[in-house]
């Protein structure tokens, strides 16, 4: 349905994360983060990777078309270069779609501020000003790591911001092992996700896990502390 138009606006070409993650939301108008956070960041990711396979199937298909000639380097390296942006796009696109709801609820927030060893946590709240002041309550300061699937990769987020004792990462992956949790747990990372994808955990799990909802409200609560 889209893909017309977007051969349009994008001139036969992949447009940036950003803008691709701007256009995916404007087929969405009636959506908002505003009173249901979890649903609507699920439904702009399902939407827009829905628009980029789309996409991507026209782009490369054109390029199947045009063929190798026998490059075998040029091949491989241009299947690289899907994989690679596939994986790349999924989780920028999960930082466009959670900045949004942050501002749509007006909270404020740095994002991929520099912090300890050049460490680049994905949002910090409110924000970097707050973060670098050593008189801030570090209680009254928060740290997001994104990341669309988690794997063994989250343990990257404990170093990004050392102020903040107990981090957040958000993830979109499901039925992470209990193992992986409990140890979450014990490194004092709170995993966040979209209500939708918490059934597919353990009921003990489910207990643990945070909402999308349930973590705005937290990082509110806080930044009311902090205007007081």
């Amino acid at each position: 349905t889209y893909l017309d138009a977007m051969l349009q606006n994008f001139g036969g070409r992949f447009p940036t994360t950003k803008d691709f993650s701007i256009y995916a939301r404007s087929t969405l108008k009636e959506v908002t983060a505003k009173e249901h956070p979890d649903a609507a960041v699920m439904a702009w990711m399902e939407r827009e990777e829905v628009l980029f396979r789309t996409l991507e199937r026209h782009i490369i298909a054109e390029r199947l078309t045009t063929g190798f000639n026998n490059d075998v380097d040029g091949f491989i390296d241009f299947s690289l270069s899907v994989q690679n942006r596939r994986k790349s796009r999924a989780g920028r696109a999960l930082e466009n779609h959670m900045e949004v709801a942050f501002i749509e609820n007006g909270i404020k927030y740095s994002r991929t501020t520099v912090t300890e060893r050049k460490n680049k946590p994905d949002f910090l709240f409110p924000g970097e000003q707050e973060y670098r002041n050593p008189d801030f309550d570090p209680l009254r300061l928060t740290m997001l790591g994104v990341k669309s699937s988690c794997k063994d990769r989250w343990r990257q987020v404990l170093t990004e911001a050392e102020r903040i004792s107990h981090k957040h990462l958000m993830t979109l992956e499901t039925a992470i092992s209990t193992n992986q949790t409990d140890e979450m747990q014990a490194k004092n990372l709170q995993l966040v996700l979209p209500e939708s994808l918490h059934q597919t955990y353990t009921p003990k799990q489910q207990a643990w896990l945070m909402k999308v909802g349930d973590f705005m409200e937290l990082v509110c609560a806080r930044q009311s502390q902090s205007i007081l």
